[in-house]
Parts: structure tokens; sequence; C-alpha cells
């Protein structure tokens, strides 16, 4: 997949930087670099793992970075997000739909709640679980974190190109199946 519109920084007044090889240069010969430092990454470079791995980080710090306005992580967005989609949701669904570890689930409830933005109610159907809910609070800071989440989903729509990221999408939604 070609990635579009990647942008280099200028180098400030004075200084030079060195020209990057030709693309496609370090996979044909083999000695793939990465870094300043231009660090052999070896047979890394044709690892799919590891390149989605970078991807990734990339996409969860700039995300990180996004949010941090209102103090909202990555896996606090998708727990709210959840909830206020399904109100009345267990905890249990919850964790099975995010695939998050059921005590963790418990501690990144815990904080939200300390923070006024969910509540566990019981459950009408069962009275062994919890039904969550999203606090006046919690749908106000979810609205302001989706508007954020757009920005940063533009921001990596610029970075991928618009078929290249339709293509991810679609290929990840049906790996996720």
């Amino acid at each position: 997949m070609a990635v579009a519109n990647r942008k280099l920084t200028p180098a400030p007044a004075g200084e030079t930087r060195p020209t990057p090889p030709p693309r496609g240069t370090a996979a044909r010969s083999g000695r793939a670099r990465n870094g300043p430092a231009g660090i052999d990454l070896g047979v890394l470079e044709q690892h799919l793992g590891y390149l989605i791995r970078r991807f990734q980080v990339w996409v969860f710090q700039d995300f990180i970075r996004t949010l941090e306005a209102i103090d909202i992580r990555p896996a606090q967005y998708s727990v709210l997000v959840v909830i206020g989609a399904n109100p009345g949701l267990s905890q249990s669904d919850l964790a099975d739909t995010l695939g998050i570890e059921r005590a963790r689930l418990v501690r990144l409830l815990d904080r939200l709640e300390k923070r006024g933005l969910t509540q566990r109610l019981p459950s009408p159907r069962d009275r062994r679980s919890h039904a969550l809910q999203l606090t006046a609070e919690g749908q106000k800071i979810l609205k302001r974190a989706k508007a954020l989440a757009a920005t940063h989903e533009a921001r990596l729509a610029e970075k991928l190109g618009p078929e290249p990221r339709r293509a991810m999408l679609g290929f990840l939604r049906e790996f996720a199946r």
C-alpha cells in the first residue's frame, strides 16, 4: 500500500539534511534503514506484524495527543463510545465486545465513574450484573471526544490518502469479523 501525501519538514535555515535514498532502494537492496541512525531493520521490514505495530503506535500517539485536552485515553474513549451507543450494556458484554480483560475493565470503569462520566446501575435483567450508562457529563465529554477524534481521523486520512484509508478500513473490518 502506498502512502500518499508524505510530508517532510524543511531543515531550519542554515542547516542541511541528508537526501533520502530513492523510494524503494532499501527494500530492493534488502538493507532496510529506519530512523536518523540508519539502523538496519533486517527482515523486520518484511514482517507485516512489525509494520502494523509501528503504524498502530503512530495512530495511538496522535490520538492521545489529540484527546489529551480532555484527559481521555484510547481505551476510555472506546468504552464511552460503546456505552453511549448501548445504554444499559453489561460490564461482561462490554469487556467481550472490546476485548478488554474484565479486571482491567473494572479499573477503567472505576476511573470513569470517579470522574462522573459513567455509572453502574442495577441491571433490570440480571441482579448479578450492572447496567452501564453515561452520565450527563459523560455525554458532554463523549461529544467533545468524538469531535476531537474526527480531527485525528482527518489527519490520518490525509497521511494515508482517501483510497488507501478506505481499503484499510474494509480489510480490517473483514479481519475483525
